[in-house]
């Protein structure tokens, strides 16, 4: 028989733990060409999840079949289930023991009276910080190059107030717009549109990769900061966050290109803090670790893959990108006033490896 205690809040690895709940998730993938071990870095999180975070690869149709299969008892004979725990981690982790799971909480009326303005804020983490902004009273800018996903956005939050743009933070009049619609107050800024590398080492970069990793991750950054800056000045304050990464603190996260322009935009941070502070600005970073969001890798250099998958093993679960929004929102919002110039490391403890 199935087990009757698995439901859609039990947990990924609780699932993979129980015989008919392992049988029929490795059925399901295996269908698609893949394992349970693609499950490893989201094994805490509890199996609904996957409806949102799959895009409508997997469906509440697929986990309402699954959960009744599991507890009907219909499950595969035939298909060898497959344990993704390590045994390390088994052996000294306490079976009765379960994680506390963390539940975002919204500080109502944080951002109430001020203008933020959220780049990327079509997906990821970006959305995930323009929808805490809004949900905590403020007024967001969300900016990104997809109308789509905006759209998506703005519907999902009926009632709040923001303004959609979208704009390309690499233009200068994409970058005008932007400072335009905000209006005669800017209080906070998020850069955190960004793009990936293709992991390549210096020896076999191209300059394409080069040119358009450095002239979005850097150079955009830069010049949103540099356009916010007059009116933060005019006011008094204001308060802005960079979106740095793991690859800003190490040179095995990522390949030469996405590495640079991180540890750019950590420099950038740091001289604008150093700059500004005075004036009543503060400028920080946030470092990402493993994150759930739409940036995708891809290996394009046979060493490039060898040498970051081997330093992707000791890598902590992926968090969802409200966890980032969590933290980007602390040092954008005044609970943040007595830190400038740091770059906050949100990696699960990646970095303390």
């Amino acid at each position: 028989m199935g087990n009757k205690t698995l439901s859609g809040d039990s947990s990924i690895a609780d699932w993979l733990a129980d015989p008919a709940g392992n049988a029929i998730l490795t059925e399901m993938l295996a269908a698609g060409g893949q394992t349970p071990e693609v499950f490893k870095p989201v094994r805490r999180l509890a199996i609904k999840r996957l409806v949102k975070l799959s895009k409508g690869a997997f469906t509440q149709q697929m986990l309402d079949d699954m959960v009744g299969r599991v507890q009907s008892g219909l499950v595969p004979t035939a298909v060898a289930t497959t344990p993704v725990a390590d045994s390390e981690e088994q052996a000294e982790a306490p079976a009765a023991v379960e994680l506390r799971e963390w539940t975002e909480r919204l500080d109502q009326g944080r951002f109430t009276g001020q203008t933020v303005i959220v780049t990327g804020a079509g997906s990821g983490i970006g959305r995930a910080t323009a929808s805490r902004v809004a949900r905590e009273g403020g007024r967001v800018i969300a900016v990104d190059v997809s109308q789509e996903r905006l759209d998506e956005f703005v519907a999902e939050h009926a009632g709040a107030d923001i303004v959609p743009l979208t704009a390309d933070i690499t233009d200068d009049a994409g970058v005008a717009r932007i400072v335009e619609a905000a209006g005669g107050t800017i209080d906070a800024l998020a850069n955190i549109a960004g793009i990936m590398d293709d992991m390549t080492p210096v020896g076999d970069m191209s300059d394409a990769v080069w040119e358009r990793v450095i002239r979005i991750n850097v150079t955009g950054t830069m010049k949103l900061m540099r356009a916010v800056i007059p009116t933060m000045l005019a006011q008094g304050g204001g308060s802005i966050v960079n979106t740095a990464s793991e690859a800003a603190l190490r040179g095995s996260a990522a390949g030469a290109a996405y590495t640079a322009s991180k540890h750019a935009v950590v420099g950038l941070t740091k001289s604008t803090a150093f700059m500004y502070g005075p004036s009543g600005i503060r400028c920080n970073a946030v470092a990402p670790g493993p994150t759930i969001t739409n940036i995708e890798a891809s290996f394009a250099s046979p060493l490039g893959a060898e040498r970051v998958q081997l330093a992707m093993t000791i890598l902590p679960d992926a968090a969802e990108a409200e966890a980032l929004a969590a933290s980007i929102t602390f040092l954008l919002s005044d609970d943040g006033v007595n830190i400038n110039g740091v770059t906050l490391a949100s990696d699960g403890g990646w970095s303390a490896a």
